[in-house]
């Protein structure tokens, strides 16, 4: 045997593998080290496609502003569990992502998986098989939008909604901007607006709203002329639910976000425009793995 405890625990630190496999790839390799990670690596990749299979709904979203460089990145990393999401490994690669991606600008996952990872000599496509290998579950980088400007980020829940908003300002109280900038971010977390303004509502959206409105009035045995003033009402209420802008302000219902925004520019002494969102919430339109506790038991007692 060319090989110590010492390897084996070395082994065993530098890849995150079992004490079994890392002895049985140090005995294949004659205690070569470089070559017996080769082969673990090698060994995990088919341990990596055999769980590309397996749902990923849970993971972290991250939301990451590099303030030097006026800009930020909102990213998605999925892996099957919400325990994952607190293994410090997992946060720390996801974190790595986020960082390339402001680094870098890649056009998509593609392009980002094929990047030399921040603070690694390995691609982010490794670094993501070595954690498939190393904590045992599948992973996946789902989605990540970069943004450029006055930004402000906002992550709710321990990483399950994250935000980004991008403002046009002159603000000189950085302060007191950043308070504001916040609050915006808060609102878009909790109450889930789709647009910024209603000029950003589609036309198709807005005509499919109508007539779905329209029917309904008519079913509430309206004639049709009432009915179509009723729609130009309750389009009013759609667009104060779907626009950011014309949103009730969440810490004061009186005004809208608008309204709020114009206050603190007043206030502040200059310019604040909402120029853009993003909004990322956690295995949205994902299908959740269902797991059966009760039938899990029983199979484990058979």
């Amino acid at each position: 045997m060319a090989f110590t405890a010492k390897d084996v625990k070395e082994l065993r630190e530098r890849t995150g593998c079992g004490m079994m496999d890392c002895k049985k790839a140090l005995s294949e390799t004659d205690g070569d080290m470089d070559k017996a990670i080769e082969i673990l690596r090698e060994k995990g990749l088919a341990a990596a496609a055999k769980k590309a299979g397996r749902i990923a709904a849970e993971g972290l979203v991250v939301s990451m502003v590099d303030k030097a460089k006026k800009v930020g990145v909102v990213l998605e990393v999925n892996a099957e569990t919400d325990f994952v999401a607190k293994n410090e490994q997992f946060v720390e690669f996801v974190n790595s992502v986020a960082k390339t991606i402001i680094e870098n600008n890649p056009a998509n996952i593609e392009e980002l998986e094929a990047l030399t990872m921040v603070g690694s000599d390995r691609t982010v496509a490794e670094e993501l098989r070595d954690k498939i290998l190393t904590i045992g579950e599948n992973m996946k980088i789902r989605r990540f939008e970069r943004v450029e400007g006055d930004l402000v980020s906002y992550v709710h829940g321990g990483g399950r909604i994250g935000v980004m908003v991008k403002f046009d300002t002159d603000v000189a109280d950085k302060e007191g901007f950043e308070e504001y900038a916040k609050d915006v971010a808060m609102q878009i977390a909790a109450a889930v607006p789709q647009y910024l303004n209603r000029e950003d509502v589609p036309a198709e959206v807005v005509e499919k709203e109508k007539e779905i409105l329209t029917v309904q009035a008519m079913n509430e045995g309206k004639p049709k002329e009432i009915a179509e003033k009723m729609v130009m009402g309750r389009i009013a209420k759609f667009y104060k639910e779907v626009c950011l802008a014309e949103q009730a302000f969440i810490k004061d219902g009186d005004v809208t976000v608008a309204k709020y925004t114009e206050n603190k520019a007043k206030e502040l002494g200059g310019k604040i425009a909402m120029v853009s969102f993003v909004r990322f919430e956690k295995g949205e339109g994902l299908e959740k793995r269902e797991d059966n506790f009760a039938d899990e038991v029983a199979s484990m007692m058979k």
